[in-house]
């Protein structure tokens, strides 16, 4: 393997060419460096959830994708608010099935939303097709559950900010929770990833700065102050541009894909604090 300084010293001819079959390939495979569906077989919802469902949906471009639906526990007051949620960029939906329970548990119903490629989904992941999933999912709690808007709670969890922060531009739901956001993909593939020029080869772009500031709805954001995946300083400069923020919720000595991100009391309050009168 010839070293960075043996490279250079090359020429401007060999290291172009060097850059260009670098960049092909980038471009090629970039989508790998986002995506990290699990392929294991998904359980049947009712095996981790008692009371869940498994359901199904169609997507505008003809995707049928598996989903599973938690209705409130049996012993306990509905709160009549379904949380839409949107994972991060790897695992599937049996991954946020503590999460989903413990909403079950308060009252509060939720669609756990997987991706195409995701959960034995067909399709391949990008920013587009995930935007497609959630509109077939926002559709399918309107339409069949009966969920009114003003009645659902986006839940976007890393990747996921990016995905129900699109959907809350075209719908706009009761509320709004982005846990561990970021600012747009392209300033994530640069701490990851400083060899690859992103700017230039990122498609999937998920622009949550963006989209923030002008989404109206009341939101939430969420984060852990030692995530070295997306970092405090990143999920700040979102809360600090979220056009209606109710609050932020920052989580000391918490990193990405600890146990209290993933189903602490911090996470489900700031669920509640969102639930309409």
């Amino acid at each position: 393997m010839v070293g960075a300084g043996g490279m250079w010293r090359r020429g401007a001819a060999l290291g172009g060419l060097g850059l260009a079959v670098a960049g092909s390939t980038a471009w090629a495979m970039h989508r790998r460096l986002i995506y990290y569906p699990d392929d294991l077989p998904v359980p049947p919802a009712s095996a981790l959830i008692h009371g869940a469902e498994d359901v199904q949906f169609t997507t505008d471009d003809g995707l049928t994708l598996h989903a599973w639906f938690v209705p409130p526990a049996t012993d306990v007051t509905s709160r009549d608010v379904t949380v839409l949620m949107a994972h991060g960029n790897a695992g599937n939906r049996a991954d946020r099935a503590p999460l989903a329970a413990e909403l079950a548990r308060r009252g509060i119903a939720t669609l756990l939303l997987d991706y195409r490629g995701y959960g034995g989904n067909a399709g391949q992941p990008s920013e587009q097709g995930l935007a497609l999933d959630a509109r077939a999912a926002y559709w399918y709690l309107r339409n069949n559950r009966g969920v009114a808007p003003e009645r659902m709670i986006y839940f976007g969890e890393s990747l996921g900010c990016g995905v129900v922060a699109e959907l809350a531009l075209r719908y706009p739901p009761g509320g709004l929770v982005l846990r561990s956001p970021f600012t747009d993909l392209v300033e994530v593939a640069k701490l990851h990833y400083p060899m690859i020029p992103a700017q230039l080869l990122l498609r999937d772009r998920f622009r949550v700065l963006e989209a923030v500031r002008k989404i109206t709805v009341p939101t939430v954001v969420v984060y852990g102050a030692s995530d070295v995946i997306i970092p405090a300083e990143m999920s700040a400069k979102v809360a600090d541009a979220t056009r209606n923020l109710n609050s932020t919720v920052v989580m000391p000595g918490v990193g990405h894909n600890d146990p209290h991100m993933l189903v602490g009391e911090d996470l489900i309050d700031a669920v509640e604090s969102l639930i309409p009168d």
